[in-house]
């Protein structure tokens, strides 16, 4: 495991953990990589101090102090704990719809279908479709069909 700081080119800064320089270097080229705090996929390295240790620390009973300092799922910025809050929150109060998500928006709007609070996903020409319809949507700052970093 390999742990790089991060920054996006809103100048957020971030941690995230990949299996390999490699994997890092393959799930940035494919856009799989995105800002912590606002989801760009315009994120590059920043300089970071190495975490070296010696080789028998690498061992299961190794020091405490060679451990990462949090689970690597837990959010490292207070930024990142809001978002995670925020996204529970919708997921606990919310229908996932998925990509039917524009075609529910509509049918609420148009009554033939009762109004609930939902999410899920829209192509973009469905969004502003819905916009310019007067049909109240908002994106979401987190993805909800995939697992990010």
């Amino acid at each position: 495991m390999i742990r790089y700081a991060l920054i996006c080119d809103k100048s957020h800064e971030f941690e995230s953990w990949f299996q390999s320089a490699t994997a890092y270097d393959t799930l940035a080229k494919a856009g799989h990589v995105s800002c912590a705090v606002c989801g760009s996929a315009d994120v590059r390295k920043t300089v970071m101090a190495p975490r070296l240790s010696k080789s028998d620390q690498t061992k299961p009973d190794a020091p405490a102090d060679t451990m990462p300092d949090r689970p690597l799922s837990a959010p490292a910025s207070v930024a990142e704990q809001a978002m995670a809050e925020l996204r529970a929150k919708v997921e606990a109060n919310s229908e996932n719809v998925g990509e039917n998500f524009a075609t529910e928006a509509r049918a609420m709007h148009e009554g033939t279908v009762p109004e609930r609070a939902i999410y899920g996903e829209a192509k973009l020409e469905d969004a502003k479709s819905l916009v310019e319809d007067g049909i109240p949507v908002v994106p979401l700052p987190f993805s909800t069909g995939r697992k990010t970093n």
